[in-house]
């Protein structure tokens, strides 16, 4: 067999091995999508069935108007909220944070940094009892303070994967500003964030997506339900004690993904930028 032939076969068996990966991985998304127009009392029924026999599509009426007056209006508008605005904080200030680690040479800048990435280590069930305290105390119990405020002290996560971009950057640059009058914030502003870009929209798809899904936190600190965002209110139409609309549900949860979607093939092409970029060093 020729060279020719051996690189085509590979080529072959690496589609295909892709094609069935992502079958895999897309099949609950089109199960549930395809449940979502299906009766409710034949969804598990007819569970080995894709499509069903009989296409639903009030399902969506149903699952839009919601519970108690309470309609995924309300609910969409409240997972849009919390997630625009503590993304936003996130991104701004965890740029601040690694612009500082990267640039700024300043007393224990070793010590602070090692202690942020020790943060990543903590899981979130370590240290849920003492937020939860501690919010308490604040008085910020059922409302949207603990789910967006601890954004605005920047992430750990984020804040490397910035700094590691910022340090692609020469630093001649900073050098070149100083000369021309720039001070230290304003060479953040007008040289630094202009080159990061790409890092901090692959921060932000990430955190978009992290407080769109966030279910656990809504459901720690958020008591009325015309607060909750879409992933508490999903929940609602499980109720042990009544005839659960599996249709409705799965309508419901399958809009929840769009915006999701939507993003990321929007912005697909800054994740790969900003993730291949990042790990470089100039």
């Amino acid at each position: 067999m020729d060279y020719r032939k051996k690189k085509r076969l590979k080529k072959i068996v690496q589609h295909t091995l892709l094609l069935i990966f992502t079958a895999i991985m897309l099949y609950p998304i089109v199960w549930m999508a395809g449940s979502s127009l299906k009766e409710s009392s034949q969804v598990f029924v007819d569970s080995h069935l894709i499509l069903p026999e009989s296409w639903k599509f009030s399902n969506y009426v149903e699952g839009w108007q919601g519970f108690a007056g309470i309609t995924f209006t309300t609910f969409f508008k409240n997972s849009l909220f919390i997630t625009t605005v503590s993304t936003i904080g996130s991104i701004i200030f965890s740029a601040v944070v690694a612009y500082s680690f990267s640039r700024i040479n300043f007393k224990g800048r070793k010590m602070w940094f090692v202690i942020m990435m020790m943060t990543m280590m903590l899981p979130f069930e370590m240290v849920m009892i003492p937020q939860y305290i501690m919010f308490n105390w604040a008085g910020w119990i059922d409302t949207y303070l603990p789910l967006i405020l601890p954004s605005f002290f920047g992430v750990p996560f984020f804040i490397f994967l910035i700094m590691q971009f910022i340090r692609t950057i020469p630093k001649e640059l900073d050098q070149a500003a100083r000369i021309d009058g720039c001070n230290t914030i304003s060479i953040f502003f007008r040289i630094i964030v202009p080159l990061i870009v790409p890092a901090m929209m692959t921060a932000a798809i990430f955190s978009f997506y992290w407080r769109w899904d966030d279910f656990m936190s809504p459901l720690i600190y958020l008591q009325t339900p015309e607060k909750y965002p879409v992933s508490l209110a999903l929940k609602l139409f499980s109720d042990p004690n009544s005839v659960t609309n599996w249709g409705a549900m799965f309508a419901m949860t399958t809009l929840s993904l769009l915006p999701i979607i939507i993003i990321f093939f929007i912005f697909q092409r800054y994740i790969v930028d900003g993730i291949s970029t990042s790990g470089l060093k100039g």
